[in-house]
């Protein structure tokens, strides 16, 4: 009897470690976003590092939460994460006569809707090039992110060509 209660405690316990395991893999999976951190010169990670003083803290009503791996050159906020990355190349959709773009309160951006639903806007006509992605969870809320970081971009980002 009590070799049955022992075996009994022990598919229990197993049982509950896997569950621990299985709920603790998915929220640390879903807690954190990552984006790749550009590598631009002197001039412009300077730029951009100004920037990232002068970001709001709420963009979309979102709180920010920095992607993984931290650096100055990438913000993010909410989860799923709007993501914004400083110092990004030139995208090559800026060679094309007919791509989209929008200007939001003075700051000009390329649009790109990404194969996932998601959409890319990367800033023109600045010193640097600023890319926010925003998640195709979160493009109902159209413009909003754009709103909330264009004041932070304009005072940071001179307008201009970028090298």
């Amino acid at each position: 009897m009590n070799s049955l209660r022992h075996r009994h405690r022990s598919v229990i316990g197993l049982s509950v470690l896997a569950a621990l395991i299985t709920v603790a893999g998915c929220s640390s999976a879903d807690d954190s976003a990552s984006a790749a951190v550009p590598s631009p010169g002197a001039k412009v990670t300077g730029l951009c590092r100004g920037l990232d003083k002068m970001l709001p803290s709420k963009v979309d009503d979102q709180d920010r939460r920095d992607p993984e791996p931290a650096s100055a050159l990438t913000a993010g906020w909410g989860n799923p994460a709007i993501i914004l990355r400083c110092g990004v190349v030139r995208p090559a959709k800026m060679n094309d006569p007919e791509a989209d773009g929008v200007e939001v309160n003075g700051v000009g951006w390329l649009l790109q809707k990404e194969d996932d639903g998601s959409f890319r806007f990367t800033t023109t006509l600045r010193k640097a090039y600023v890319e926010v992605t925003i998640p195709k969870d979160r493009t109902g809320d159209g413009m909003a992110p754009l709103v909330d970081l264009a004041k932070s971009i304009k005072k940071a980002i001179p307008a201009g060509i970028a090298d």
